[in-house]
């Protein structure tokens, strides 16, 4: 993670990690390079950032996985591994194609998790999804041009 640090040194930009899970276990299956780069490791650079404080906090995108990562205790486990560092955590609701194998989580679940981390004290909005209906959110233009290339090379 020397690159996290080196990044801050050399180019003085605000920092936006995506973790989408609270510990190893879960970000592994999520995110492979967690491997790689496990979350110690990856919370370790995050502290030493430079510039970081509560002017200048780490975005952490989290985004809600239905029945994967949106439990309550999932939520409290987040705020104590997130503890001590300047933060705010972006909770995006998971925008689905067909095939991912992934389902957003429910709005009042979200809610449940985003009141749990700012009960601990972290600004946790939920950002609105956009361009869902036509496939075209986060996520979705990449998978929609990858099938239409599929179907076009068959």
């Amino acid at each position: 993670m020397p690159q996290i640090v080196e990044c801050g040194e050399q180019l003085n930009v605000n920092l936006a990690i995506s973790l989408h899970a609270p510990n190893d276990a879960l970000r592994s299956s999520i995110m492979p390079i967690n491997n790689k780069y496990p979350l110690a490791e990856l919370l370790e650079a995050c502290r030493n950032y430079p510039g970081v404080s509560i002017a200048r906090r780490i975005t952490f995108e989290y985004v809600m996985l239905k029945g994967v990562n949106d439990a309550d205790e999932q939520a409290q486990e987040l705020a104590t591994l997130l503890r001590g560092i300047p933060c705010k955590i972006n909770l995006i609701p998971f925008n689905g194609w067909e095939g991912s194998g992934f389902e957003c989580s429910l709005p009042e679940r979200i809610n449940s998790f985003a009141a749990i981390l700012e009960r601990a004290g972290y600004d946790a909005p939920v950002r609105r999804p956009r361009g869902r209906d036509i496939l075209a959110a986060c996520g979705q233009l990449k998978s929609e041009s990858q099938r239409a290339r599929k179907s076009a090379e068959t």
